[in-house]
């Protein structure tokens, strides 16, 4: 799992495609090493030696003797030679015969280029011989009737008409899972997607819901003591509230739909203040005059820093957070950027 070659489902582990081609890999060219009987045999053996009946040395040089073979005979491998020995072991998989018997090998797109395995930086996918003139691809296995079906459900699934916008709202599964879809793409524009959080099943979606999932982050209310807003939205890394700058996870039991404003606080405040993103915007300072961009003045767990863009300037100690001025803050940019710029140049 860690790796991403399985991902579990229903308490099963389900491959990815990235395990499927690791696994084809290993079949064909370390094959005797993932047979079932070979950590048996091994095991057999250490137990010999455990019980003093075989020399462990010469166990050890036995195994070592043909697995550095093996290793050598792969050094020399070139990728297209590697591309082609997974592209044969994977052919069940990934150009299953169909019902009409036809060569699911040709391109559906240009009818002329033959499909095949291809390795790109995201990862193994399928793609045309024909290519650049072609451009057709798709994901490396082929999805079963159970991939596009929940509880006899058609996937993707129209859930209605978005009123406001109307745009048709559709439950979607992707590689890593369920998500709510507003509209579809437009050229070069995706449609706006988020993804269902765990505690809703697909099968009981509704559209009110997968509109106020399309709507977060929502805003519940300000902080009493610091005067910001909270919000509640779903990340990266699930359902979640900011305020201000800081981000507090929620847990599986709260509802990122339906939470109030005193709810959060109790959430909030039962947080340990060293455990929080402190971080905070005092005030803006102005536009930068090379790029129109605000640069800000915010106070941070290591005290108060000016911000434009991705680029972070500390105060000097002597300077007090009151005095900075616009002028200042873009001199001590200047200054911070002429710094990276040097280390950079170093290394």
């Amino acid at each position: 799992q860690d790796r991403n070659y399985v991902r579990l489902e229903k308490r099963r582990f389900t491959p990815e495609d990235r395990g499927r081609v690791v696994t084809a890999f290993l079949a064909g060219y370390f094959e005797q090493y993932i047979q079932y009987n070979f950590t048996a045999n091994l095991e057999d053996r250490l137990d010999n030696v455990a019980n003093g009946n075989a020399n462990w040395k010469h166990v050890l040089r036995e195994f070592w003797e043909d697995f550095y073979s093996a290793i050598k005979n792969t050094e020399n491998l070139r990728i297209s030679d590697v591309i082609d020995t997974l592209d044969q072991d994977l052919d069940p998989l990934c150009f299953p015969t169909n019902e009409d018997c036809k060569n699911s090998r040709v391109c559906p797109s240009c009818k002329t280029g033959r499909l095949g395995l291809r390795l790109g930086k995201g990862g193994p996918f399928i793609g045309c011989s024909n290519y650049p003139d072609c451009k057709f691809t798709r994901p490396l296995s082929v999805e079963s009737e159970e991939d596009k079906t929940i509880e006899g459900m058609s996937l993707p699934k129209k859930l209605g008409q978005d009123t406001e916008t109307e745009k048709d709202v559709f439950l979607c599964k992707g590689p890593f899972g369920f998500y709510i879809q507003l509209g579809e793409a437009e050229g070069k524009i995706k449609p706006k997607r988020v993804t269902l959080i765990k505690n809703i099943h697909p099968s009981e979606v509704t559209l009110p819901t997968a509109i106020a999932l399309l709507a977060l982050p929502r805003e519940i209310g300000l902080h009493p003591e610091s005067g910001e807003n909270i919000q509640a939205g779903v990340g990266r890394y699930g359902p979640y509230l900011k305020v201000g700058g800081a981000y507090t996870s929620l847990g599986m039991e709260e509802d990122i739909l339906s939470i109030g404003l005193n709810r959060a606080l109790t959430i909030l405040n039962e947080i340990p203040n060293n455990s929080r993103n402190t971080t905070s915007t005092l005030r803006e300072l102005g536009l930068h005059p090379d790029d129109g961009k605000p640069i800000t003045l915010r106070k941070g767990r290591y005290g108060p820093y000016v911000k434009h863009g991705r680029l972070n300037a500390s105060l000097p100690n002597s300077d007090d957070e009151n005095s900075i001025n616009l002028s200042l803050a873009i001199q001590l940019l200047k200054e911070r950027a002429a710094k990276i710029k040097t280390r950079k140049s170093r290394k």
